[in-house]
């Protein structure tokens, strides 16, 4: 019988094949498994909010009131940022902001322009 992978979500090991669509029954959530593979390859992949994928280059918009040490004021939801880099580590996106200056971001607080 054909292993399949935990879900990459919630690591559930009851995931199942429905078409080419790899499903995990607890948290719903739904992949391709040639997709995972590529990603697995490429090393570092960094996902937004609403787990589309990042590239260097891409414009993002913020999602919450994010506060920021050692500053009056905060970074408002809205607020665009162009031209990300992505980086290792727990603040996975680099970035300049207009007014702000150079700054660190979690990716899990932004979602990606189309």
């Amino acid at each position: 019988m054909n292993e399949l992978p935990n879900c990459p979500k919630c690591n559930s090991p009851y995931t199942y094949q429905d078409g080419n669509l790899l499903v995990c029954p607890e948290c719903g959530h739904e992949w391709s498994p040639e997709t995972e593979a590529s990603e697995e390859a490429e090393g570092l992949v960094v996902r937004d909010a609403n787990n589309n994928i990042l590239h260097d280059g891409d414009s993002v918009t913020i999602i919450k009131d994010l506060k920021v040490k050692g500053s009056a004021s905060d970074l408002k939801m809205g607020t665009r940022v162009k031209n990300i880099r992505l980086v290792e580590g727990d603040h996975n996106i680099d970035c300049k902001i207009d007014g702000f200056g150079a700054m660190k971001l979690k990716s899990e607080f932004v979602k990606k322009l189309s």
